[in-house]
């Protein structure tokens, strides 16, 4: 199995998972690649996990400090939380085993922009890393690594730790040879100079990851798919979102800020986003482009068929559809698609430049633009932030879709006032449900809170909106922005007492 490593130094380094896991030890600050369930380590998060459960039935503490780039997959995040082995974790997750212990005060969680877990390492303010354990392809003759298939935070964990674990992974395709942009240009203050990216496709860097061969200690060959589910296809909820927001595009074709060939699409994962990217397709769009962080199904599609043109992203997730489709058309897809850093898929200079249009979920959004996209009644973790704020702070649009309604009706995406705030009104321009659309741009809190109850509620949630607001009108203290503050949470109260939102 050592056709992929073609470093000879680094070919003598091979040895078992078991071996590997073996170098890493209680207390340590570990990197490990991975993001969205694509290009993660395979065999020795398990591994270690066996090592650590091990260990913790002798009496023996063992804990990680973990930072990855966005969420992984079972073998890793919920091995590891399962074996007790995680005591710190960054930037964001969605293990239902991790997330359990999260909320349940087992395991220390940050939830931080995506785009700020890089220059936060490098600034220092995570402190030191000990490991790096990341996922290749290949491994070239002079030591470049091919990245996989995403780039995550790998160049600053390979950076920046001390010691690096490599995982070459035979199952991926050696097509994505190239297909990688990675840049080394980056700075820190006031070293920094402009990024020299003014168009989703360019090609700033090199398409290998640089690794001293001296810090590599560890080599392991693996071969195992990446851990990646379908989503639900697109229901009628979510094709009604879309069908609204697509309008809203024409709209603003029609008034001359936007272009037939829009500006480029950022979009988060689901159903609701693949939803919206088919109904850009179905409405006739051509020649789009995406500066992005993920490219799920729909997205492939669409570079598939030329709706978009090119897309820049730092990973795929794709299910096990998409992924048949990738491989037996990859050297078309090497063309169209740029996988970078996560510094630079969700950099705020770039972002801001390209005018990228964000087009993200939410669990949430009150009368006056704020939204909740992370927690449950204010305190329990979903997932996390993600890039969504890099996106909603930085780019030409902040758009964020929801159902208006969840639990069978028992939740309204629309209330008084959210549980907790990820993004400020001061950085949301559009809110979208199935009921339709309001465009927040350029309005006061009072007209923001009209246009959301009367284009986005629901119709069993709108007359009890309307109340609420009519009343804090009358009688709040504060008439900018006006709130009874003894009833603006009760509406979470009450589905925690009752199962329902509903009075």
């Amino acid at each position: 199995m050592s056709n992929r490593i073609a470093h000879a130094g680094l070919a003598a380094k091979r040895m078992s998972a078991e071996q590997a896991a073996a170098l890493i030890d209680p207390g340590m600050s570990v990197g490990m690649s991975g993001f969205t369930g694509a290009g993660y380590p395979k065999a020795i998060p398990l591994a270690l996990a066996t090592r650590i459960t091990a260990a913790r039935d002798r009496g023996e503490p063992f804990a990680l400090r973990i930072l990855t780039g966005a969420s992984t997959a079972p073998e890793l995040d919920g091995a590891l939380a399962r074996a007790g082995g995680i005591d710190f974790r960054l930037p964001y997750q969605s293990d239902p085993e991790l997330r359990a212990r999260i909320n349940a005060g087992e395991i220390e969680y940050m939830d931080i922009h995506l785009g700020h877990v890089a220059q936060y390492t490098w600034f220092g303010f995570l402190g030191h890393m000990d490991v790096a354990v990341v996922e290749v392809s290949a491994i070239l003759p002079d030591g470049r690594l091919v990245p996989s298939t995403s780039v995550g935070n790998n160049k600053t964990w390979l950076d920046l730790a001390d010691k690096v674990i490599l995982e070459v992974n035979h199952r991926q395709p050696r097509g994505l040879d190239g297909m990688h942009d990675i840049y080394y240009g980056t700075a820190l203050p006031p070293a920094r100079k402009p990024i020299p990216l003014v168009h989703p496709g360019d090609r700033i860097g090199e398409p290998y990851l640089r690794c001293d061969p001296d810090k590599v200690i560890a080599v392991v060959e693996t071969d195992a798919p990446d851990r990646l589910g379908a989503f639900a296809p697109p229901d009628d909820t979510s094709r009604r979102i879309a069908a609204n927001l697509v309008d809203f595009f024409r709209q603003e074709i029609r008034a001359g800020r936007l272009h037939g060939q829009l500006l480029p699409l950022q979009s988060g994962v689901g159903n609701v986003a693949n939803a919206v990217l088919a109904g850009l397709r179905d409405a006739g769009f051509r020649g789009l482009t995406a500066f992005t962080e993920v490219i799920q199904d729909g997205m492939l599609e669409l570079i598939g068929d030329g709706t978009i043109e090119v897309a820049s992203a730092s990973s795929f997730a794709l299910s096990p559809q998409g992924v048949a489709d990738f491989v037996a058309n990859i050297d078309r897809y090497r063309e169209r698609i740029v996988l970078r850093p996560q510094e630079m898929s969700n950099h705020a200079e770039l972002i801001r430049r390209l005018g990228v249009i964000g087009m993200n979920g939410m669990v949430e959004a009150d009368l006056y633009g704020n939204v909740n996209s992370t927690h449950v009644a204010g305190t329990s973790i979903i997932n996390g932030i993600g890039g969504s704020g890099d996106f909603a702070r930085n780019g030409f649009l902040s758009c964020f879709l929801t159902p208006s309604t969840a639990k069978n009706g028992a939740i309204s995406a629309i209330v008084p006032m959210v549980s907790h705030v990820d993004h400020t009104e001061h950085d949301v321009a559009v809110v979208v449900t199935e009921q339709g659309l309001a465009d927040l741009r350029g309005l006061s809190p009072k007209q923001r809170a009209r246009k959301i109850i009367e284009n986005c509620a629901h119709p069993d949630y709108r007359p009890m909106l309307q109340d609420y607001f009519e009343r804090a009108c009358l009688h709040s203290r504060g008439r900018h922005t006006p709130h009874l503050l003894p009833e603006a949470l009760s509406w979470h109260q009450r589905f925690l007492e009752t199962g329902t939102m509903r009075a």
